[in-house]
């Protein structure tokens, strides 16, 4: 039998350079790769990196090759075809039915399956006219892999960037119903993914620089071989379709356990980093953790926070009394902290 047959079409985005990689993806999972890449995509990356890789040499033109009509016989043979990244400027001409170059001309002259997955800046992505394009092209049965979260490439972030590539092969995959091996039936497999995260307090905590990719393309994989997957992940990358989230029980309140459990004249001192109403949170956090003295930051003042020398907080005290330490070192703020608890370790020896 035949390998299936996909026409990988490449627009001209920043993102056509992760296409790359699911060009190389498609071939080792035996799939017969042809690129088709707009003219703007080779502004980003070159046809002879796709040709290298793919099963067949990059194509671009409606003219350069010897048969008059190459989209019909792209059209014709392919099983599926694929557009990433799918730019705002071919969703348009696609939607309307403009065939002036090789992709969308393939893309009229085809019976096959069609995913787009479009790449754009977050504007574009929300734009009313992206939208109307893309509500038409699924009207029509096209499948779409929507964008994802995350750093764009103006430096921003949003939402727009392209689904991950592992994603996209995945869906292509399963499309396909390529690789159907089913030796997995009957089998449950839990998949951990992503950095750990363990909490030091609400704001802060330690983790590593893991991206998930791995482990969530074990779990599509593992899936697709017919396992019931429970995936446990810290990864952004959007959860895979079939695949049930595991929700995990919080872990325990240091802080409030300490308070409740001190010793005969112990002062427990915590510390509350807020962005916003910083004392009326620093308040309740008080309140509820039940220590003597909560030191509150507000992290978004200037100067203030983390990696910052400096820094500025106020101290409250369960008695209700509190003082300010303005804008200074924060070995001076050190200081001023110990000095409370001083006070308090004074009044205690006192009674």
């Amino acid at each position: 039998m035949r390998p299936p047959r996909v026409v990988l079409g490449v627009c001209g985005g920043i993102a056509a350079y992760k296409v790359v990689e699911v060009c190389r993806r498609l071939v080792e999972a035996g799939v017969h790769v042809t690129p088709v890449l707009t003219e703007d995509a080779t502004r980003f990356v070159g046809a002879v990196t796709f040709s290298a890789l793919a099963s067949e040499p990059a194509q671009g033109s409606l003219w350069e090759e010897s048969s008059p009509i190459p989209h019909t016989r792209l059209g014709q043979q392919a099983d599926l075809i694929v557009v990433a990244p799918a730019t705002a400027h071919t969703l348009a001409r696609y939607a309307a039915g403009l065939s002036d170059d090789l992709l969308t001309a393939t893309l009229l002259a085809t019976r096959a399956p069609v995913i787009v997955c479009p790449a754009m800046h977050t504007e574009m992505w929300e734009h009313a006219s992206v939208r109307d394009n893309l509500a038409t092209l699924e009207r029509r049965g096209v499948e779409i892999v929507p964008p994802e979260r995350g750093r764009l490439a103006g430096g921003d972030s949003g939402e727009g960037r392209l689904a991950d590539p592992a994603v996209i092969v995945a869906r292509v995959l399963e499309r396909l119903g390529h690789g159907s091996r089913r030796d997995f039936e009957g089998v449950h497999v839990a998949v951990s993914a992503g950095g750990t995260r363990e909490p030091l307090d609400p704001v802060r905590f330690i983790t590593n620089k893991s991206s998930g990719k791995q482990g969530h393309a074990i779990a599509v994989a593992a899936a697709r071989r017919g396992a019931a997957v429970t995936l446990v992940t810290s990864s952004p990358l959007p959860l895979p379709a079939g695949i049930p989230e595991l929700v995990l029980e919080p872990t325990p309140d240091i802080l409030a356990g300490l308070a409740r459990r001190r010793a005969p004249g112990q002062v427990i001192v915590g510390f509350a980093a807020e962005t916003h109403d910083a004392l009326d949170r620093g308040r309740r956090k008080l309140e509820r953790k039940g220590v003597d003295l909560l030191v509150v930051n507000d992290v978004s003042a200037p100067g203030a926070g983390f990696d910052h020398d400096t820094n500025a907080v106020v101290i409250l005290s369960a008695d209700g009394t509190s003082t300010e330490v303005p804008l200074t070192s924060k070995d001076a703020v050190a200081e001023a902290v110990l000095d409370r608890v001083s006070a308090h370790l004074g009044e205690r020896s006192s009674t």
